[in-house]
């Protein structure tokens, strides 16, 4: 069998990979806690109109904007493993008003959830923050796009946490450029690091990080690991294992 290291497998090809041999994921929760203190940074920040206020700050303008309470504010999740589930319990936590969509059905406590692209079109037009956290398919490369941000609250907000290939970096930048979406948080690119002339780089809307919202830890990784191990040994199921149909 093989283990990732990280919470990801798209770094293999799994038409490829030998159908004798086991692909496992990691499922550390360290994983899982850095991605929800990331993903509730991002949130928080775009709520509170964070992006806006660090360019009037290089402006030297001194402006307050509207604010409105977290209630009133929806955050969308797409992707709703165990990661998806530990940031929604988080913003439940914080009072926004939170939905979330996944490629089959799940039923979570306090939380409208949609399944599908049958459901895609009704859950983005109640997201006025939406995050990305989806693992990487043929089915979800590309998702973050023109006809994706077309469905959104017209101002609405992105949160690229998921990987760099869900997203067409030109259609963003459109959907900035026309007041479609007004502010995004992104962690994630197609080319990573990005080349000095990359437009996310000094974009006004843009706060960019370095693909650091969550990383395994090396303690509790291996905990993870071990257990999986001997799990193997006693031919027990393996929290993580790769579903090769679904691609995680």
């Amino acid at each position: 069998m093989v283990f990732s290291i990280g919470a990801g497998v798209d770094q293999f090809s799994l038409r490829d990979f030998p159908a004798d041999v086991k692909l496992v994921r990691m499922l550390d929760p360290g994983i899982a806690q850095g991605m929800v203190e990331y993903v509730v940074m991002a949130v928080l920040a775009l709520h509170r109109d964070l992006p806006a206020y660090l360019h009037a700050q290089r402006e030297r303008r001194w402006q307050a904007l509207p604010s409105k309470p977290a209630q009133e504010r929806r955050v969308g999740i797409m992707g709703l493993g165990n990661l998806g589930r530990a940031v929604l319990a988080q913003l439940q936590g914080l009072g926004f008003a939170v939905r979330g969509w996944s490629r089959s059905p799940h039923q979570i406590e306090g939380v409208h959830c949609y399944a599908g692209p049958e459901g895609l079109a009704d859950f983005l037009t109640g997201c006025d923050i939406l995050v990305c956290m989806l693992p990487l398919t043929p089915a979800t490369t590309g998702i973050l796009c023109e006809a994706t941000f077309s469905r959104l609250p017209r101002g609405a907000t992105l949160v690229g946490a998921g990987r760099g290939g869900h997203m067409v970096e030109a259609d963003l930048l459109a959907a900035l450029a026309s007041g479609q979406l007004s502010a995004a948080v992104i962690d994630v690119l197609n080319d990573e690091p990005p080349p000095a002339d990359h437009p996310f780089w000094h974009h006004p809307q843009i706060l960019l990080t370095p693909h650091i919202a969550a990383t395994t830890r090396v303690d509790t990784g291996c905990s993870v690991l071990l257990d999986n191990i001997r799990r193997h040994q006693k031919d027990q199921p393996m929290p993580g294992e790769v579903d090769r149909l679904s691609g995680y």
